[in-house]
């Protein structure tokens, strides 16, 4: 069994707003990244939420998506993806046995992708699974439950990147043809960008 973490608890800083509750095409930000991974057929879907939690928790409850949970990470202000990934961690049951690791400011994400990377790992088994484009790792990734322990036992003040760097020798790169896997929603220039794109195919 397969779970998708989705991280939804930042700050949206750069965006001005809450980021993962603006509109794209018929659904949110966040709500489209859902409907992805539902369409890629993912097992469990667990959202941590901490900025904008009312606003994102609406959203979802909106989309009414009955394999989709959200748990609240009450450190968000700390700004650092690791922490709410590990708010994830701490919610999938022992039947699960790895977690794909998804942004939810990612919209652009296809479940063609997704259901590659999860292929690759129920066919292979590899610990760690990264999709890239151009040599460029992106999002998301397919961690091993082996690994888990060392997500969760990190030193405070580490990231997710400190963590790839850490496991360098486990990590399986899946080369895709989509450079969705590398954008995400930063500023209101990417907003506009990206969604005037979608609008358009």
């Amino acid at each position: 069994m397969i779970s998708a973490i989705v991280l939804a608890a930042g700050l949206s800083t750069r965006m001005g707003c809450p980021k993962l509750t603006l509109p794209w095409g018929s659904t949110t930000v966040i709500g489209q990244v859902v409907a992805t991974l539902v369409q890629a057929q993912v097992d469990d879907i667990v959202v941590v939420t901490g900025a904008a939690r009312t606003e994102v928790e609406a959203a979802l409850e909106q989309a009414r998506w009955g394999k989709v949970r959200t748990v609240f990470n009450p450190r968000y202000e700390v700004d650092n993806m690791l922490v709410s990934l590990q708010a994830g961690i701490n919610v999938l049951g022992k039947q699960v046995d790895a977690m794909l690791v998804a942004l939810g400011d990612q919209p652009q994400i296809e479940a063609g992708v997704v259901r590659l990377l999860v292929d690759t790992y129920q066919t292979e088994g590899y610990p760690l699974i990264v999709p890239s484009f151009d040599l460029r790792r992106g999002h998301p990734w397919i961690v091993d439950r082996a690994l888990w322990p060392a997500l969760l036992s990190a030193a405070a003040g580490s990231t997710m990147r400190d963590f790839l760097h850490a496991h360098t020798g486990q990590i399986t790169y899946i080369a895709v043809s989509s450079s969705s896997i590398l954008r995400d929603l930063d500023t209101p220039e990417d907003y506009a960008r990206d969604n005037v794109a979608t609008s358009k195919e």
